[in-house]
């Protein structure tokens, strides 16, 4: 238990020195062994006279500053002794210390809360300025952005003296636009200096420009290690000091505004894409709805036919178009019911725009109504090809495309197939009676190539039981996991063996499909059919199947026996 007669001595003792201070030893006595606050040690008890003589040294204390910063080395010690501290004054320090951490944890809120709820960015971007400004303790700040097109653009202003602040905006505009200007190269326009050059430069710039009874200091935005601005504070009071701790909150401060711009950006990118994908699926949609949707009925034929594409909306199309004989009724041309006309050719075309994506698309729908024009007005097939050359050569020059395209009409009544060639794929003939597969092929250019190209012409005899089937080069350059490309002998095997194996062209083109997706799925060499054995399953590598790179269509047209014909 505490001694009662020591607490009331050493309650008149006055609060003195710190423990561990440069001055503790000197009050001490010398060679005492006991430091200043010993524990458990009764202070001594003051005679008269030191009373008295500590009564005047109270009195003679001036009202001295408790923040002063005294250090131990290199620094005169003050001529009152300062072991004496005056603690109502510590006291105002510590609540004004209370107020400085709650502003500063307010300012901090705040941009906090308009990160998470704001969303326009230059309401961000115009509390980021006046954030930076009262934490540090500046009169004002700014904010200035390196646009991507070379410019330097004073974003946001703030500025506590109202009289001021538009001539530091002119100040600080004027020397944006001196260092922005654009350079003689040929191009987008370009700053004219380079980062990190063109910060140091305006950070010089910026100062001569204010004047030199104005403090500048600045700091980058960097997002992803590129420097997309700066952030700066500025103040006339001659007592302002930049210490290590407002550099530190100035960086913090630029750190959230290069979030809130880059977050920006990428909604705004975000944005965009939904756009387009809409527009896309729009594209996809009227595409779709451009190919057929249902096969003309023909005797003694049957028709086939899917259209697979890479992206949304895709560059290859294929049409089937019902073309009546002379005499026929106006008002029923290029209907897909030819029991109401009679007499009439079936057309068959297929068609590659170079590229994918909505240009390629636009393109093929162009294409299509170009090529019913001309098939409905009976032009022979390398007629049509040309005329359709010749229509579309200045569109497809503009847009750096070109068209492969097959075009050919079936007579039902001979049994003729009468074919032209633009630099297509040759359509393949399977032919039942001798098994073996025939290429059909003409001489002529791709679509666009050349203004006056010439197309040849050619008929074949089609038999019952034949298969003839149209493709596009996204089958043949179908790529397995080892980089191998099915090719032409690959599509011709799987014709031979769907061809043998199924009797309607339906049936013909899900194997044709099915042993494409296969080849690409398997690690292996050539593999058409997958094995029936689970175990040469699991002893074969399974990958992934590769994504498709180009549009994939196939139509598969078969010739009823004889019996089974309408």
């Amino acid at each position: 238990m505490d001694n009662p007669s020591s607490k009331q001595a050493a309650s008149p003792q006055p609060y003195i020195g710190l423990p561990g201070s440069p001055w503790a030893e000197e009050i001490s006595p010398a060679g005492s062994d006991v430091g200043l606050f010993a524990a458990n040690s009764p202070a001594p008890p003051l005679s008269p006279e030191s009373e008295d003589d500590l009564r005047d040294l109270r009195s003679a204390q001036p009202d001295e500053d408790p923040t002063t910063d005294i250090s131990p080395d290199g620094v005169e010690l003050p001529e009152v002794n300062p072991a004496i501290v005056s603690v109502p004054n510590l006291r105002e320090r510590v609540v004004e210390l209370g107020r400085e951490k709650q502003l500063m944890q307010d300012l901090f809120g705040g941009l906090a809360f308009a990160m998470r709820s704001f969303n326009n960015l230059n309401q961000i971007l115009e509390l980021t300025a006046f954030v930076a400004s009262n934490l540090t303790g500046a009169e004002g700040g700014a904010l200035l952005l390196f646009n991507p097109n070379g410019t330097i653009q004073l974003e946001q202003l703030h500025c506590f003296d109202l009289n001021r602040r538009e001539q530091i905006r002119a100040e600080m505009e004027r020397t944006a636009q001196t260092l922005s200007a654009p350079t003689q190269v040929e191009g987008s326009p370009s700053l004219s200096v380079q980062v990190p050059t063109l910060e140091h430069l305006l950070d010089e710039r910026l100062q001569q420009n204010l004047g030199p009874d104005v403090q500048l200091f600045g700091t980058p935005l960097l997002i992803r290690n590129s420097a997309r601005g700066r952030l700066y504070v500025f103040s006339r009071q001659p007592d302002y000091h930049w210490n290590e701790h407002r550099q530190q909150l100035l960086r913090v401060i630029a750190d959230q505004a290069a979030v809130a711009i880059e977050n920006n950006e990428l909604a705004t990118a975000l944005r965009r894409k939904v756009a387009l994908e809409k527009e896309m699926e729009i594209g996809s949609y009227i595409q779709t709805q451009l190919l057929p949707r249902e096969y003309p009925q023909v005797p003694g034929l049957q028709l086939a036919a899917r259209c697979r594409v890479a992206s949304k909306v895709g560059g290859d199309y294929y049409d089937f178009i019902v073309i009546p004989m002379e005499g026929a009724d106006p008002e029923v041309a290029g209907s897909r019911h030819p029991e109401q006309i009679g007499d009439f050719r079936l057309g068959i075309v297929i068609g590659d725009v170079m590229g994918k994506g909505v240009p390629a698309g636009m393109l093929m729908t162009m294409t299509r109504a170009m090529v019913r024009a001309e098939a409905l007005n009976r032009h022979s097939p390398a007629r049509v090809l040309q005329h359709l050359n010749r229509a579309m050569f200045s569109d497809l020059e503009n847009s750096n495309r070109l068209i492969s395209l097959f075009y050919s009409e079936y007579d039902p009544r001979s049994r003729r197939l009468c074919f032209s060639n633009a630099a297509h794929n040759p359509t393949l003939w399977w032919q039942a009676r001798t098994q073996q597969i025939q290429a059909l092929d003409t001489d002529g250019a791709l679509i666009g190539l050349e203004s006056h190209s010439h197309y040849s012409e050619s008929c074949v005899q089609l038999q019952p039981g034949d298969v003839v089937v149209y493709y596009t080069d996204g089958y043949t350059e179908a790529a397995n996991t080892h980089g191998e490309r099915l090719e032409t002998t690959g599509l011709m095997e799987a014709i031979q063996q769907a061809a043998r194996r199924y009797e309607s062209p339906q049936e013909i083109l899900e194997s044709l499909f099915e042993q494409m997706d296969n080849f690409r799925g398997r690690q292996s060499k050539l593999a058409l059919v997958p094995p029936q054995d689970p175990e040469l399953l699991l002893q074969e590598d399974i990958y992934v199947r590769p994504e498709s790179v180009d549009d994939t269509t196939l139509v598969v047209l078969k010739l009823l026996p004889d019996s089974d014909e309408n």
